[in-house]
C-alpha cells in the first residue's frame, strides 16, 4: 500500500517540476499547505493540469496503481480534493484504498 509520505513526495516533484519552468521570483511554494486550485491557487489552469497528470503517472510507473485523479466524485465534493497539496494527497490515499 501507498504511504502518506510516498504520495506527498510525488506530488512535491511534480511541483518542483513546474518551477523548473518558472522565473526564480515567481516559485511555487511547495509544502502541504500549498493553494493548487480555486481562488488563491498557486497553480495556473495549465499547470494544473500538469501536475494532475504528473502526478497520476508517477503514482501508476513508481507504485502500480491505475487510478484517475479527475472523475466526477471529485468535482462533487463539498470540500475539492485538488484545493491544497495535502487534501490531494488525502485523495490519492482514498483511491488507492479503493483498489
Amino acid at each position: 500500500m501507498i504511504t502518506a509520505d510516498a504520495v506527498e513526495a510525488v506530488i512535491f516533484r511534480a511541483l518542483e517540476a513546474i518551477n523548473l519552468e518558472r522565473e526564480p521570483d515567481d516559485q511555487v511554494p511547495i509544502s502541504g499547505a500549498t493553494s493548487l486550485f480555486g481562488v488563491d491557487a498557486a497553480l495556473d489552469s495549465l499547470e494544473f493540469v500538469s501536475l494532475i497528470t504528473d502526478v497520476e503517472t508517477s503514482i501508476n510507473l513508481e507504485h502500480g496503481l491505475d487510478i484517475s485523479l479527475a472523475d466526477d466524485r471529485a468535482m462533487t465534493r463539498p470540500l475539492s480534493p485538488y484545493s491544497t497539496v495535502t487534501t490531494l494527497r488525502d485523495y490519492v490515499i482514498e483511491l488507492a484504498e479503493e483498489r
